[in-house]
């Protein structure tokens, strides 16, 4: 038998779950003041509409494309070692534009310095790409029987930063002023990735692998201590044997219209409600901070309610109720209805973001930090992808084009639809399987 005693171990699921929530948190939160102030830039540095649009998408392009390596490392070195070095990049961008606000700002920045706050923006996204590591790291702490719980808590809380601080900013910008409020966010960061540092933790297999113990030996004392989940293989091969399973790529598909369709109406429903109903500036963003709000939070439950009834028919129940709210949104001219319709969308796409990761290390075992990459990092294009085509049907229509552009969430409820019954099927073909050879 194996001598473990020269081993030391730390931590807890409960404590790892809280060090990866609190590292997402951080990291989510510390970028929310940049898309927000891009309008500032914009005054003083006479940027045109599509230069100004780049600006606010760059933290979230880097924040989505590098959710896949740094979420498949995890699978060679735990959570701990992508986080912090996400978090210090994120570190050097929000520095990085702090100093250009106090030092330049307003009548020194020239439109010459636009690709430096492009590379600061897009350092600073690095932050949100903190999302895919922690489910990474999450995944492995916790047993399969309570992952939809564990990654429902922690993507909720999480996802809870920007509309928290979306109702901060106004108040930061009017006490403390543009340089004041980017002094106050940067100073957040750096003591949210200390707080990271010292709390995060990896899980017991990977402790145990830092610590000099083989593969074998890791493995067997880390079961002993609840381990389910254990990697496979290398970063590289982590994404590989990932993306050669179906099954990762019609999680993307369920991710990308749920998740990416939340970063999508989140960006998109100010525009909306002032647009289509004249409502005030005050009243669009308190229903797009509603929509933000309930959509993360919504996720804690949608994971427990995963655990209970499964991955599968819970993505089902959530995408109907979004096809519903959605349907709503499309034909309904009345205000209250369709107030009532985005709650049903919020509802449905956040119990279905939970059900996904539930499905993640059920259906991708073998690898789960590069399935998290895939899903995390492509799901979240449909922020990019899908505003675009709602803009069209207003270029098309006019006014009514804003509502009649939520038919694109019909079409994508009715396909995401189709693809967790297939998984649904699968699933059970599986487990029909795996009875018969046991019996």
């Amino acid at each position: 038998m194996a001598d473990t005693t020269r081993y030391t171990l730390k931590g807890s699921p409960t404590e790892g779950l809280f060090g990866a929530t609190l590292g997402f948190f951080v990291g989510f939160a510390a970028v929310s003041l940049f898309g927000p102030t891009a309008h500032k830039f914009k005054e003083v540095m006479h940027l045109s509409p599509v230069l100004v649009g780049l600006l606010v998408a760059a933290p979230s392009l880097s924040g989505s494309l590098l959710r896949i390596p740094f979420s498949a490392w995890v699978d060679t070195t735990g959570g701990r070692k992508p986080f912090l070095v996400l978090l210090l990049l994120s570190i050097v961008g929000m520095l990085g534009l702090t100093l250009v606000v106090y030092l330049l700002y307003p009548g020194r920045l020239s439109p010459t310095l636009y690709p430096l706050l492009l590379l600061l923006g897009v350092l600073s996204g690095c932050g949100i790409a903190t999302f895919s590591v922690g489910i990474s790291q999450v995944s492995y702490w916790f047993p399969q029987a309570r992952q939809g719980w564990a990654l429902g808590t922690y993507a909720g809380v999480g996802n809870l930063a920007p509309g928290l601080f979306s109702f901060l900013l106004p108040i930061a910008l009017e006490s403390w002023g543009l340089a004041g409020s980017y002094l106050a966010w940067l100073l957040f960061l750096v003591m949210g990735t200390g707080l990271y540092y010292l709390m995060g933790r990896n899980a017991w297999y990977f402790q145990l692998r830092e610590q000099g113990a083989p593969v074998d030996e890791a493995m067997q004392e880390a079961r002993r201590q609840g381990q389910e989940l254990f990697p496979a293989s290398s970063l590289m091969e982590s994404l590989k044997a990932s993306a050669r399973i179906w099954k990762t790529w019609m999680l993307v598909i369920l991710y990308f219209t749920t998740f990416g369709g939340f970063i999508a109406l989140t960006a998109w429903l100010p525009t909306y409600w002032k647009s289509f109903f004249a409502v005030s500036a005050v009243t669009a963003g308190l229903l797009t901070a509603l929509y933000s709000l309930l959509t993360s939070a919504i996720r804690i439950p949608g994971g427990s309610l995963s655990d209970r009834i499964g991955g599968e028919n819970t993505a089902i129940l959530a995408l109907l109720m979004m096809l519903v709210g959605a349907v709503l949104m499309t034909t309904s001219h009345n205000y209250g209805l369709s107030v009532a319709a985005e709650v049903l969308m919020a509802v449905g796409m956040g119990v279905n973001n939970a059900a996904v990761f539930k499905l993640v290390p059920q259906e991708v075992p073998e690898a789960v930090g590069g399935a998290a990459g895939w899903v995390g990092g492509l799901g979240a294009f449909g922020g990019f992808a899908i505003p675009p085509v709602m803009g069209a049907f207003v270029r098309a229509q006019g006014n009514v084009g804003y509502a009649t552009g939520f038919v694109v969430f019909i079409g994508l409820a009715i396909f995401s639809l189709a693809l967790a019954y297939v998984l649904k099927r699968s699933h059970a073909a599986q487990a029909q399987a795996v009875e018969m050879r046991a019996g």
